[in-house]
Parts: C-alpha cells; structure tokens; sequence
C-alpha cells in the first residue's frame, strides 16, 4: 500500500493508461479523482471520477478548489490527457495544430498552475507528466504532438526547480512511454504493430499496467530522491 492515506488527480483517467494507474493507485491505497471529458470504461473502487475540460482554465480553477476542499490535499497530479490530430507538417491545418497544442501542453499548465502552488504550500507532493517517446525523437507526421510531448518534459524539468526552490519536497518528472497496447493503438493494423514491436530491444509492444507501474513508483516514496527525470518506458526502442 505504497500511497495510503494520499490523494492522487488523474487527468484523462477514463481510459487507456490513465484508467490503468486510476486503478493501481487505488489499489495501492489512494484516494483517486480520475478526469476524463468521457465516460469510463470501468468504475475501481476508491475513484471518483469528474468531467473536467483540461483545455478551460476556469474549470480547472474550480476543479482544483473543489478536490482540496473535499479531501483537504492533494498529494500527486498525473497530467494524462492527450489527444492525437497527425499529418505532416505541409498539411497541417492550424485547427490540427490548435488542438493537440491546447489539450497536450495548455492543458498540462492550467491544471498545474492550480496544484503545483497548493503542493508548495502544503508541504510537498509528486507530479508527473505523460510524455511520450515521440517527445524524445521525433516522428513523422506528428509535429503537432512532439511539440506538445517535448514541451512537457520542459515543463516538469522547471516545476522541479520552481516549486521546491523553498526546500519543500515537491517532486516533478516526466514519463516518456513507448508505443503501448491501448484501445488506440489496437485500430492499428498488425503488421505495423510487428513492425513496432520489431523496434524495440525486447522485441514487443508495451503494456498499460508497465506505464501505471512506472508511475506509482514516481508517485511513491519509493522515489523521494527523484525529480527533473524523464523515465523512458519503451522496451529499449532503436530510432
């Protein structure tokens, strides 16, 4: 029980990797408020979960207040949500551009621009950003998403410094996932998942419950001396 007693946000927590450690952290004790704009694919026990627009500061203002007032903290913000819109840039509309930009990076901000100061003040906590391996190297086609992935390792990278600069133990890091079996990536015709698969070292694709593993970790106590990381969850992919 390796998070008891602690209060955990899970943003895109209806599906896919965010249900996946919705469901550990549970299980591991949390208290979980898993944010989705959709419904869920399941209902854990000990997850509340709440239709939450990342992409609307004023939502997440209101959000955020109504967590702390209900559970008094909040100990770890797993910022998820993401969304996909690929093309290659000589065909990127500005409305693909706009939309990755504002769930993937905007979103990211307005969440933790709530949480992060209430972490400060209350005494530490661990946020963790969902990254991806595009976000490391790059991908054809997703320039939109790379930005927005890159730019949020920029992001725990400068919360590590900023919200600990008082000598509270606020923790910051990135996850950089692979490509990973989810409801999305099962659409994609096998041969292309072999040729995924193929491109790792340990010559398969990932699972969900690998990525929430990596995640309670970082989550965890397990990981007080850890901050300003990128945790590469990929099966040693060769780009």
């Amino acid at each position: 029980m390796r998070l008891q007693g602690k209060v955990a946000v899970i943003t895109g927590g209806a599906r896919g990797l965010g249900l996946a450690m919705a469901t550990l952290f549970a299980s591991e004790g949390a208290r979980v408020l898993a944010c989705d704009l959709g419904e869920s694919a399941s209902s854990p026990d000990n997850v509340e979960f709440y239709k939450l627009d990342v992409t609307d500061s004023d939502a997440c203002k209101k959000f955020s207040e109504y967590a702390i007032e209900k559970y008094k903290k909040i100990d770890i913000l797993v910022n998820n949500a993401g969304i996909t819109k690929d093309g290659m840039t000589r065909k990127m509309t500005d409305e693909m551009w706009d939309a990755v930009i504002a769930v993937n990076l905007k979103g990211v901000f307005n969440l933790t621009r709530f949480i992060g100061p209430h972490m400060e003040d209350s005494g530490g906590g661990s946020i963790i950003n969902i990254s991806s391996v595009v976000g490391e190297y790059g991908n054809i086609g997703q320039i939109n998403y790379a930005a927005s992935k890159a730019g949020v390792i920029g992001m725990a990278k400068t919360w590590a410094k900023e919200f600990a600069r008082k000598g509270v133990p606020v923790r910051a890091n990135a996850i950089a996932p692979g490509y990973i079996l989810t409801d999305i990536l099962k659409t994609v015709p096998q041969e292309l998942l072999d040729k995924f698969a193929a491109s790792t070292m340990l010559g398969r694709l990932g699972q969900p419950d690998e990525i929430a593993k990596a995640a309670l970790f970082l989550a965890s106590d397990d990981a007080s001396y850890v901050t300003g990381t990128v945790l590469s969850v990929n099966g040693g992919m060769r780009l």
